[in-house]
């Protein structure tokens, strides 16, 4: 048996639409995949990163209160949401630049820094 995304503490019709545009569709697909794969994948998918959202999603997966998180354990959610960020957005980054360099639009330098 499946159960709505929004059967998870904290999260509405506005994250499980999120989600659906990512290919996740149960509460139990967000369980399997865990609140920082399930937030990258809202990410790649188009949704426009907010810290809130992501920490949000982590207190919902404990059954926490979405305003549970403080200090240490905020700041650290923090730097776990950066880091699913930049994975998120700089995927097509390296691949455009191996692509210049292909192409030879970008040359490497002596130093390792790229030149147009």
């Amino acid at each position: 048996m499946t159960s709505p995304i929004s059967s998870i503490r904290n999260l509405g019709p506005a994250f499980e639409a999120g989600c659906a545009r990512a290919g996740i569709h149960t509460a139990e697909q967000v369980r399997g995949l865990g609140a920082d794969a399930t937030y990258a994948a809202l990410l790649r998918a188009g949704t426009q990163p907010h810290f809130i959202g992501y920490y949000v999603l982590v207190m919902g997966l404990q059954d926490r209160p979405w305003n549970d998180c403080k200090g240490a354990e905020k700041k650290a959610l923090r730097a776990r949401f950066d880091a699913i960020k930049a994975e998120a957005f700089d995927q097509g980054g390296a691949e455009f630049e191996r692509q210049m360099n292909q192409i030879g639009v970008l040359k490497p330098t002596k130093k390792g820094q790229r030149t147009r």
